[in-house]
């Protein structure tokens, strides 16, 4: 993996460069600066993604040696990863997220190159995409970062704004997929970040939401969250069997939970499972909802069963698996 200082013009050659990667090939650029640690921890990801992926060309770029590079492909925070395939910008990554870059990486590397005759193709899938996408749900905020952890001063203040007056919303972020991020501005014909929708309809962008808000026009036109009751009601009502735990079926988060796992696989019934840890609200709700203080906690038909000690007992007197087909 090689590591340069690259004038606005080499950006190009580098994409086409015989040298450096064939047309058809995949490129990485790591967008980087020695100051920052995170930095020097994707250096070492690349390095291995490097031996990996010999058929991929992995490079690294000082930011702030090129300001013109990085104000042309909107570099404003490291490390920032853009990838390109064909001589073209095909997706972008911000932040050390290792686990998406490998995923990234994986998918461009194994994909083939689009095919001049097929490139229309491309532009209409992406607008059924960002139709699908706008319609998620009945409020979707597109946004720089997650609600939980934005990524520039608007989008937080979008956050607190929504989350202010109670309303439900879905969020996307524009960083994990650069596809969407160009495209919905031309979709929309709205050129900068946030934006809200509602029933797939354009809102508009922080400063009409401020305008909203101060009309009291916002409460009207965005929909409430549920009440915390209401919504437990719900979840623990998802599916005949609910069991709510740390992780998920595929990936306990404490032994616990994955105690109580290997019970219920072993039963052969069908179950669902919500990770408390993705929700604090829940996380806290749940114990005053149910009156029962820890985790994991198993529902049936929206009923409590109890949790590990009592599905245990239950296992071993032979009453379980009634209980979970609910004759009882």
């Amino acid at each position: 993996m090689r590591s340069c200082h690259w004038p606005v013009g080499e950006m190009t050659q580098v994409q086409s460069s015989g040298k450096n990667a064939s047309k058809r090939s995949l490129l990485v650029v790591h967008f980087w600066a020695p100051w920052a640690p995170q930095c020097a921890q994707m250096n070492s990801v690349m390095a291995e993604l490097a031996k990996e992926h010999p058929q991929a060309s992995f490079v690294k770029l000082e930011a702030e040696a090129v300001p013109e590079v990085s104000e042309k492909y909107e570099i404003s925070s490291v490390p920032t990863f853009l990838f390109f395939k064909n001589s073209q910008k095909i997706d972008r990554l911000d932040g050390a997220h290792a686990p998406e870059l490998t995923k990234k990486v994986q998918r461009h590397a194994s994909s083939g190159s689009f095919s001049p005759s097929g490139r229309e193709h491309p532009k209409e899938d992406l607008s059924l995409r960002l139709k699908k996408l706008t319609h998620a749900a009945p409020c979707m905020l597109f946004m720089k970062g997650t609600p939980q952890e934005p990524r520039c001063g608007f989008s937080k203040q979008m956050v607190e704004i929504l989350n202010k007056h109670n309303i439900q919303f879905s969020s996307f972020d524009i960083f994990s997929d650069e596809e969407v991020r160009q495209g919905l501005k031309t979709y929309s014909n709205w050129p900068t970040y946030p934006q809200l929708y509602v029933s797939g309809e354009l809102i508009g962008g922080l400063d009409i939401i401020k305008e909203l808000e101060a009309s009291k026009e916002l409460d009207t036109i965005c929909p409430k969250a549920p009440k915390l009751e209401e919504r437990l009601k719900v979840l623990t009502n998802k599916a005949s069997v609910m069991l709510f735990m740390k992780g998920n079926k595929q990936e306990a988060k404490c032994g616990f939970s994955r105690q109580i796992l290997e019970i219920l696989n072993s039963t052969g019934i069908e179950y669902e499972t919500f990770d408390i840890l993705e929700d604090e609200e829940v996380r806290q709700g749940l114990k005053a909802y149910s009156n029962w203080p820890t985790y994991p906690q198993l529902y049936v038909k929206g009923e409590l069963v109890g949790g590990l000690d009592i599905v245990k007992e239950l296992k071993e007197n032979g009453e379980l698996l009634p209980i979970l087909k609910g004759e009882n």
